[in-house]
């Protein structure tokens, strides 16, 4: 059985490309520093072709696609090489076609019903968005109780300081950030700042 999205690396790097040129040294940099699961989020023209090119040139990649929030979107990312969907919210129509893609995918919840609607579906892991706007690590907390079979990737105003705080609970898998892709790093096309902190971010996980 393949390993869970959530288990594959402790940060899931969400990437916004506006360049296509960068995607594969970028992508490379960030495997090089231990994280394979790579996030491209479908916010730019060139998001798909950057997926291709991930998906055929960086072959230790697991890329996805972000920000799916149509059918089409799912059909188009999965054309284009992507091997996980993330989408920041969900509804009966996205679900179904995520469902049916054949890779694993995290549809976006921010409520208890949201989960536990996802829950009554079928799917047990999900992306936690925004978090930090939705009450992130209390409201997790609160929802391991009643709620220990969810298992969350959190997004959204996650940084290096209060990453190993999500990492530390029971229902979460892995956090999503931008924090180690800097703008001016990426401006500068400055790939081994964007290793180093891809290296400090892999080794974030409290050892348990």
């Amino acid at each position: 059985m393949a390993p869970s999205l959530l288990d594959l690396a402790p940060v899931v790097p969400v990437v916004v490309i506006a360049d296509v040129s960068d995607a594969v040294p970028l992508a490379r940099a960030l495997v090089a520093g231990g994280l394979s699961a790579i996030e491209v989020t479908l916010r730019t023209p060139v998001a798909l072709d950057a997926i291709r090119a991930i998906a055929k040139e960086v072959p230790d990649a697991v890329v996805g696609a972000g920000t799916v929030i149509t059918p089409d979107q799912v059909r188009d990312s999965v054309a284009a090489g992507a091997r996980f969907l993330v989408s920041p919210g969900w509804t009966d129509v996205l679900l179904e076609a995520m469902r049916g893609s054949g890779v694993p995918f995290l549809p976006g919840v921010s409520t208890t019903s949201e989960v536990v609607a996802l829950l009554e579906r079928g799917v047990t892991e999900m992306k936690f968005f925004p978090a930090e706007a939705a009450g992130g690590t209390a409201y997790l907390k609160s929802l391991s109780g009643p709620l220990p079979q969810a298992r969350f990737c959190p997004t959204g105003g996650i940084g290096a300081g209060n990453a190993p705080e999500y990492l530390s609970l029971p229902n979460v898998g892995c956090v999503g950030g931008t924090w180690m892709l800097p703008e001016d790093a990426v401006a500068a096309r400055d790939w081994g700042r964007v290793e180093t902190l891809a290296r400090e971010a892999s080794a974030l996980r409290p050892q348990v």
